[in-house]
């Protein structure tokens, strides 16, 4: 997971873990300061007092060498370390500015340290001033003092902080490590526990995860996923969750239960009625043609009149067939599986659209090899030729319509491009559903029923492939996708 995501977008257990983590984290910050604070200021006070102590011995070492013409401040003296300074304790001299001598307490047996190059920070020291730290290179952080002595010197008294400042690296290790395990802990653990614990938010995740690839547009649905049992429980927050899931798919399932319902009887009437009016529909065609075949004398008028029922019962016959036929689809009324030479269906199509549209221009492009489907001839035949129809009724005459076949891969593609001025852009989402029509007239002259597109969709559905349209002006092109291979 990258650290540059939000963190809105990390996952519920990531969140916990970390949120959890920076806590402690937290509190184990402010408890280890706080102890290494406190051990420092207990070990600085001791040390402190430790140098007070020296401090008060440190005159009675002090023997003097000088005769009676010196001055007190300028008579020599040398430190002798009175018994009770600890090995470290530094003694110095200062007289009118001057370091008459500084040594360190050693070990016998242990050279003495130089510290006459530390001259210059030992002179900064002033008496009076409480106890104050003063690095002194190599010989390390000394605590000193300093203190008028009765002959006008100033005595400095300093004892070595090493052994203190080793205890607080020490401890102050031992708690960084200590937190850092801890923490290295919590996160394994907490993640483990985490982890059960929101396992069965997983399981409820999981359930709307297939519930919501489920298709509930059309057809019937078996909504059978549900949260189980051990999931429901109220008592807890995911139970809760899990129980309004399981009830909101009760509603969904009983809402779709009704759907379809209401969709099969909608179906069965408009195959019932479609199948109904075919046979009046043929008696008023045939009727309409035996009265113009009489011998009587017709009156003009009459005869236009028997020619429009004539053409209005053909026109209603074929709106009946394609509804009958989507009908048919919807219900899932498998279809033929042959073998379909979609090559020579293409050019039959395009040489019936040519008769029908002489004043479009009809263009094929086929591949060298045929290309063969395996499906319902007529139903593919309908599905090529209410493509060309579409381009020849809602294109201007002189258009040039363009179908053309390929095999890609797997797959069938045929197309049908127009160079006409192209669908409207809010017409576009609409195009292949029933009844979907470029202007809200009825007439004859402005289309056709508007069925032609949805039927294309459906029996390429019912092959299992895929339709698709990209319009803009001066170019349409109606894409389908067929597998070759049988269902």
């Amino acid at each position: 997971m990258s650290l540059s995501r939000p963190i809105s977008s990390w996952p519920l257990r990531t969140r916990l873990v970390a949120a959890t983590m920076a806590l402690l984290a937290l509190a184990f910050l402010v408890v280890g300061v706080t102890a290494v604070a406190t051990l420092q200021k207990a070990l600085y006070g001791r040390i402190d007092g430790q140098l007070a102590a020296a401090a008060k011995r440190a005159p009675y070492g002090m023997k003097s060498h000088g005769g009676p013409g010196d001055s007190d401040c300028d008579k020599p003296k040398s430190p002798t370390f009175p018994a009770g300074q600890a090995i470290g304790t530094l003694s110095v001299r200062v007289c009118d500015g001057v370091v008459k001598y500084a040594e360190v307490l050693c070990d016998e047996g242990q050279p003495k340290p130089d510290v006459a190059p530390y001259y210059s920070t030992l002179l900064t020291v002033q008496p009076g001033q409480p106890p104050t730290t003063y690095p002194l290179g190599e010989l390390g952080d000394y605590r000193i003092v300093a203190q008028h002595m009765p002959d006008g010197a100033v005595l400095l008294t300093g004892l070595p902080l090493s052994d203190l400042q080793d205890t607080l690296y020490l401890v102050s290790g031992v708690v960084l490590g200590v937190m850092v395990l801890s923490l290295g802990g919590v996160a394994g653990g907490g993640t483990v526990i985490v982890r059960r614990t929101l396992r069965p938010l997983e399981r409820v995740a999981a359930t709307a995860t297939k519930v919501s690839q489920l298709r509930l547009d059309k057809g019937e649905v078996e909504l059978a996923q549900r949260v189980g049992e051990a999931d429901t429980d109220p008592r807890t927050e995911v139970g809760r969750v899990g129980a309004a899931l399981n009830r909101m798919l009760d509603h969904v399932g009983n809402a779709l239960e009704v759907r379809h319902a209401s969709e099969t009887r909608v179906r069965q009437f408009v195959a019932d009625a479609s199948h109904e009016l075919r046979t009046p529909l043929a008696a008023i065609r045939g009727y309409a043609e035996l009265s113009r075949r009489t011998h009587e004398p017709v009156p003009p008028e009459l005869e236009h009149i028997l020619r429009r029922v004539e053409s209005e019962a053909k026109r209603m016959g074929v709106l009946v067939d394609d509804l009958l036929l989507l009908a048919r689809l919807d219900s899932g009324r498998p279809l033929a599986q042959k073998p379909v030479d979609l090559t020579a269906m293409l050019v039959d199509a395009v040489s019936d659209a040519h008769v029908l549209g002489p004043k479009h221009g009809w263009r094929l492009e086929l591949p060298e090899e045929p290309v063969v489907v395996v499906g319902d001839a007529a139903r593919l035949h309908q599905v090529v030729a209410n493509l060309l129809a579409n381009a020849r009724t809602h294109t201007p005459e002189g258009t040039i319509v363009t179908a053309s076949v390929a095999l890609l891969e797997n797959e069938a593609v045929l197309t049908v491009v127009d160079d006409g001025p192209g669908i409207p852009e809010a017409l576009l989402p609409q195009v292949f559903e029933r009844f979907a029509r470029g202007d809200s007239s009825r007439s004859r002259k402005a289309g056709s029923s508007g069925l032609g597109l949805a039927i294309v969709q459906a029996v390429v559905a019912a092959h299992r492939g895929a339709v698709s349209v990209d319009s803009r002006p001066g170019r349409t092109a109606f894409t389908v996708r067929l597998p070759t291979s049988p269902r």
